[in-house]
């Protein structure tokens, strides 16, 4: 094999590695009226209200993305809209839902709230509320 050769694989399987996870629905990030648009739509939202400088915030997120790389139907059919508890802890939308804390979890669907997940970072506890999202997404 020639130099070059193995360069441009090189590059190219970097390349693959590195945008196969942009093949992902990425997360929206949250600003007013997001959610209402997305739930007047019809469509199913999922909801991480989370921080940067939380280590249980980031745990979930490696589950949400694991799951949804095992199950690319998760990013198809459900909006995931994540909500940076810093900027929008004391906004109109936490105060709605009620939400207790960063590291919250949240599915709904038009006026119905499908559940909730609470500083839990269980694989099984998690994929379970996603696959109620899914549920009612389909």
């Amino acid at each position: 094999m020639k130099r070059r050769d193995f360069i441009a694989l090189g590059a190219a399987g970097l390349a693959t590695a590195v945008l196969a996870p942009a093949a992902q629905a990425a997360a929206l990030n949250y600003s007013e009226g997001l959610v209402k648009k997305h739930l007047a739509a019809g469509d199913t939202v999922f909801l991480d209200f989370k921080a940067s400088w939380c280590s249980t915030c980031a745990a979930q997120e490696r589950v949400i993305k694991a799951l949804m790389a095992d199950n690319p139907a998760y990013g198809e059919k459900i909006v995931f809209i994540d909500v940076d508890w810093d900027q929008f802890g004391r906004s109109d939308l936490v105060k709605e839902l009620r939400i207790p804390r960063r590291s919250t979890l949240v599915a709904l669907k038009g006026d119905e709230e499908l559940g909730r997940i609470i500083a839990q970072t269980s694989r099984s506890v998690i994929k379970d509320l996603m696959d109620k999202a899914l549920t009612a997404a389909s």
